[in-house]
């Protein structure tokens, strides 16, 4: 079999510091944005000083000094805007985590109860699940570390979120001054503070993943299979709260945008970020703790369950059983050396490569994909080769299979192009760049129900490429390397995890930068910049669910294949009424869910155009802009409403797991995990497209930049009220449903695996009493 060349030490040491360099990287990138000053005073970079603005003097175009640049109100009313979204996101998340603490802390004590009942909570040490020959520790310390874990996952996710909120929110007005002296200036600004958000996530995870490792490794010693077993509760608590993230944020950020977007611009035929609508602040908020917060840790959730689903298979594998630590380590040794890639990645879209015209910004953000996934395809080659034996065998359900390590370099890198191709059939899908956004924009010329028609259309048709993508990955990996396979495939797809965050954190920074532009009275040509920078990041934010859609399907195949040894579990026959009951029910689940997740957002928009209307109709001089809208009850509405709207859905996905397990048995478990994951994936990628194209096609006729988009256009034309009907129809599908569906998949999967041994041994209640 062979030893791996990279020796136990130097995992030690590099996997800390890869992780120690990613958050530096992090701070470095926060200290370049906190440069531009949300204070009057004279920028000493600004072409006016001397004609030292570096090398885009004023003879650049796209520098070309404003009237006001250096204009103290516009600057201090920035400032204001940034500070009242600030305080919105920060108390909404606060408010949200209060809620989530107490659940978070009742799971844990249902964790522990429930895995120290699986024997009695005997204190005595029992053989091992895999091998009975051998003496392992107690279910009681699979409960308590399971316990200690899923606390540790759910505060690093919850913190991940947070930070990610600040971020945005200090470096949104940042990016609106910024875009006074060009679009490239504002498009280096808003990345920057993206990439803050994405290594910082990316390194914390890694981190405390690792670091928690080590410390249970000091009490369960040799025996490495419950030790991983108890890890899984890492990637547990981290997936529960990106739930009640991406849905409470969803149902906040639609339910501000609905509002506003239909009274606002289709009623009163007021730009959209008008000042004068109550719901713009909302709206803003609803940016950071929907698209920040809730995707930051969505995106971490996935990363934690893919590696504890890589740990688990690998640990009842060779390298667990002949104790190699190197060879264990291989999933976080790839995330380890994919943030140095990453690093070397933003370099080229702040460093080396100059933004200088708005149509640059989009080939600029997909160069960050190719270039990371490029340099990530050599990177995996070299682990590979240097941190894993020539051959080895992988658990597979119940046999050893001998694997080769140039094969399992093919089961990551075949995951992490899967995620390149999908990024660009989303792009393709969503951008306005392309003819499908294009011809959904030219059917709003008969009204906002071509319009719908059209989009749909777009939405299903797009699921194809990307469901052959998976597909073609899972039958390449887990040929391959089995479950193992299907595991590190998921993480290959998630190893440039650093730089999609920073893609995906940039629109939402951009969209609110646009806002608050609009806001402070900024002129018409920085509006134009901010826009375009905005209708680059809809596209990306599009990939970036792509990419979580994509992980979700491998890491929940991945968790399924370790549920299923773990509940000792030898087939799962669909022909089986157990387990196609099962099918049916959890291919029903991803629709029962859509439905309260739409119907939340449907209700709290409800409340907020109706306040918007109250106020334009009964506070004197609102409409005329002598009066200040009462933004404050806007927030208030949107907070109340997502945060009482996000319990039923929470509810509906952690507790499905719990309630089958233990009535209806592992068997039927196991149904219901294949039966949302197949309808599940469909549903998120047609969802999340269809909101996206809607979106851009709206701003495609906004923005008027083509020949044919000025036939549709202007602003308020008949086209273009079809198409805002259409991207507020598609808000909800886009930024609530469809990036919820991704966590609704494998936090069932990791659930059951967390629980495997408890509904293996006391499940299936039903079918014991009849």
């Amino acid at each position: 079999m062979g030893a791996s060349i990279l020796s136990d030490l130097g995992t030690e040491i590099l996997i800390p510091v890869c992780a120690v360099i990613g958050i530096a990287f992090s701070l470095l990138q926060w200290v370049l944005v906190s440069k531009v000053k949300l204070s009057p005073g004279r920028d000493p970079g600004s072409p006016r000083n001397n004609g030292a603005g570096g090398k885009n003097d004023c003879a650049d175009y796209l520098i070309e000094e404003e009237e006001g640049l250096n204009d103290h109100n516009v600057v201090l009313k920035c400032a204001e805007i940034q500070s009242a979204i600030s305080e919105g996101a920060t108390s909404f998340l606060f408010t949200e985590y209060q809620y989530v603490g107490i659940f978070m802390v009742a799971f844990a004590i249902l964790i522990f109860v429930f895995l120290g009942s699986v024997e009695g909570f005997s204190t005595k040490s029992q053989p091992c699940t895999y091998d009975q020959s051998k003496i392992c520790k107690p279910a009681l310390a699979t409960a308590a570390f399971s316990t200690i874990s899923f606390l540790l996952g759910a505060v690093t996710s919850v913190v991940s979120g947070f930070l990610g909120m600040k971020i945005a929110t200090y470096a949104n007005a940042r990016t609106t001054l910024e875009a006074r002296k060009g679009v490239g200036k504002a498009f280096i600004t808003a990345f920057r503070s993206g990439a803050v958000m994405g290594f910082l996530l990316a390194a914390n995870g890694l981190l405390v993943l690792y670091i928690t490792i080590n410390l249970f490794k000091i009490y369960y010693g040799d025996d490495w299979g419950g030790l991983f077993e108890a890890i899984t509760g890492y990637g547990l608590g981290g997936s529960s709260m990106a739930l009640f993230g991406r849905v409470g944020g969803g149902i906040y950020t639609k339910a501000a945008d609905v509002g506003a977007d239909l009274v606002g611009k289709v009623e009163r035929n007021i730009p959209e970020d008008d000042p004068r609508n109550p719901a713009v602040i909302a709206d803003n908020v609803g940016d950071n703790v929907g698209d920040i917060a809730g995707m930051g840790s969505d995106l971490f959730g996935s990363y934690a369950e893919s590696s504890c689903a890589a740990l688990v298979v690998a640990s009842i594998s060779s390298f667990g059983i002949n104790h190699e630590f190197t060879p264990m380590l291989y999933p976080l040794i790839i995330s380890s050396v994919g943030i140095i890639v990453c690093l070397i990645t933003t370099l080229f879209a702040t460093d080396f490569f100059e933004i200088k015209a708005v149509k640059e910004i989009e080939p600029s953000l997909k160069r960050q994909l190719i270039i990371s996934t490029v340099l990530m395809t050599i990177g995996i080659g070299v682990v590979s080769w240097v941190a894993l034996p020539s051959s080895f065998t992988i658990f597979n359900f119940g046999d050893q299979k001998v694997v080769k390590n140039w094969q399992l370099f093919l089961c990551v890198a075949v995951g992490l192009w899967a995620g390149l191709i999908i990024g660009f059939v989303t792009e393709y899908y969503t951008s306005n760049a392309y003819s499908p956004v294009q011809d959904v924009a030219d059917s709003c010329r008969t009204g906002a129900a071509t319009n719908v028609i059209f989009g749909l259309a777009l939405g299903y048709k797009s699921c194809i490429i990307p469901i052959f993508a998976i597909a073609v990955s899972i039958f390449v990996s887990f040929s391959f390397a089995a479950m193992y396979g299907i595991a590190v495939a998921a993480l290959g797809m998630l190893s440039t995890i650093a730089t999609g965050l920073a893609i995906d954190a940039y629109g939402p920074i951009s969209d609110n930068a646009g806002g608050i532009a609009e806001m402070a009275g900024m002129s018409h040509r920085i509006r134009e910049r901010t826009d375009a920078l905005d209708a680059a990041g809809n596209t990306t934010a599009a990939i970036g669910k792509g990419f979580a859609i994509g992980s979700a399907a491998l890491v929940s195949l991945a968790l399924f294949g370790a549920f299923v040894s773990r509940a000792a579990i030898s087939t799962v026959d669909v022909l089986t009424p157990k387990v196609f009951i099962g099918l049916l029910v959890g291919a029903m689940l991803p629709y029962w869910f859509s439905a309260m997740t739409m119907k939340s957002v449907g209700s709290a928009a409800l409340k907020m155009v109706e306040e918007v209307r109250r106020q334009f109709n009964t506070i004197p001089g609102l409409m005329e802009g002598t009066a200040k809208p009462d933004y404050a009850t806007c927030v208030k509405i949107s907070t109340d409403a997502s945060i009482k709207e996000m319990i039923p859905p929470g509810a509906l996905v952690m507790l499905t797991p719990l309630v089958v397990g233990i009535f209806f048995g592992v068997e039927t478990l196991s149904g219901v995990l294949a039966g949302s994951l197949v309808s599940g994936v469909q549903i998120a990628i047609s969802a999340s497209n269809t909101g996206g194209a809607w979106d851009n096609a709206k701003k495609y006729i906004e923005a008027g930049a083509s020949e044919h988009a000025k036939t549709l256009g202007p602003k308020g034309s008949d086209p273009h009220k079809a198409a805002v009907i259409g991207d507020t129809i598609g808000d909800p599908l886009k930024d609530t449903s469809g990036p919820s569906l991704n966590i609704l998949i494998k936090l069932m999967a990791v659930e059951s695996l967390v629980f495997a041994p408890f509904f293996a041994t006391h499940g299936g209640l039903l079918f014991k009493i009849f």
